[in-house]
């Protein structure tokens, strides 16, 4: 059984090589996305078998789907090219090899630092400071309570490049309009529901099992994608209502920052969460950040600022 499992997951990492090869140089446009989506999809597999459910479920959502959707958008506003000459290809080569040697060094440094970390790691210290977090869940206490810096950079850094995306042009119609798509508006009324409660179930899961506000703002926003696609929320592009729209993008980062500024009131110390409120703390900064998280990936789609 276990040769089985070995073969397996050197399957897994053979078919990640060759479509990111895929992905990085074919010829034609379409297929490289294509090819882009797929790697997305193996991805989340292999963070199945290393047990990072949560990973898994954001890869699958962001990496193949929204990502994908967001290339395929960017592709149809593309002029249509027969793809590269020879001439150009061969002008390439070069810095294809120094891509290629470099991501090669990259990898041998992160495994020898990998080899390098001590056993058990911080299992043993996180595991001890999980009954003052808060969450019962580690990956929970890391993003919320251990690490919350590197968590509300994170967002900060989304909500950045929403509007260096709104900055690029004027407001656009979404790529794929209703009209071009038909069967399109049923198919997202048909999955909307799942769209709603599959994030609601992540959001309450994150405190003691893989879940969190990442993965439910990554299925929530891969809902409101196909919303954008199909043309159902016209109310992104009104003028009106963009006083609303800019408040529930910030809405994770302006709560989060609430929250380091009363822990600094409370306890002198900054985006610290007292024990007896942390619970409930966390829960509502992780629901203002999934909801701007599945905001901003919606917003990626509208390209030029809207209501311009």
């Amino acid at each position: 059984m276990s040769g089985l499992v070995i073969g397996f997951d050197l399957l897994l990492v053979a078919g990640l090589a060759w479509l990111a090869w895929q992905a990085l140089f074919d010829r034609h446009r379409f297929s490289a996305v294509v090819h882009f989506m797929a790697f997305g999809l193996v991805m989340a597999l292999v963070w199945v078998r290393l047990d990072a459910l949560d990973i898994a479920l954001a890869e699958a959502a962001i990496g193949a789907g929204v990502t994908g959707a967001l290339l395929l958008a960017a592709l149809g506003r593309l002029p249509a090219t027969g793809g590269h000459s020879p001439a150009w290809r061969a002008t390439q080569r070069p810095l294809v090899l120094l891509a290629l040697f470099t991501a090669l060094l990259a990898t041998l440094a992160l495994a020898w630092v990998a080899w390098q970390l001590p056993r058990p790691g911080l299992a043993v210290p996180i595991g001890e400071a999980l009954p003052e977090s808060g969450v019962t869940h580690a990956v929970t206490a890391i993003l919320l309570n251990l690490r919350a810096w590197d968590t509300l950079l994170e967002i900060a850094v989304m909500l950045t490049g929403v509007f260096l995306v709104w900055s690029l042009g004027p407001a656009l119609v979404p790529y794929a309009p209703a009209t071009a798509l038909p069967g399109l508006p049923a198919l997202t009324r048909l999955l909307h529901p799942l769209f709603l409660l599959v994030p609601a179930y992540l959001l309450w899961r994150g405190s003691h099992a893989p879940g969190g506000a990442f993965p439910a703002g990554a299925v929530l926003g891969a809902g409101g994608v196909l919303l954008v696609l199909a043309g159902a929320v016209p109310w992104m592009h009104e003028p009106r209502r963009q006083p609303l729209l800019r408040l529930l993008l910030a809405a994770g980062v302006i709560l989060f920052l609430a929250v380091a500024l009363g822990g600094l009131l409370l306890t002198g110390t900054f985006l610290a969460i007292p024990a007896s409120m942390a619970g409930t703390v966390i829960l509502a900064v992780e629901t203002a950040a999934a909801l701007s998280i599945a905001l901003m990936l919606m917003a990626f789609y509208l390209y030029g600022e809207p209501g311009r």
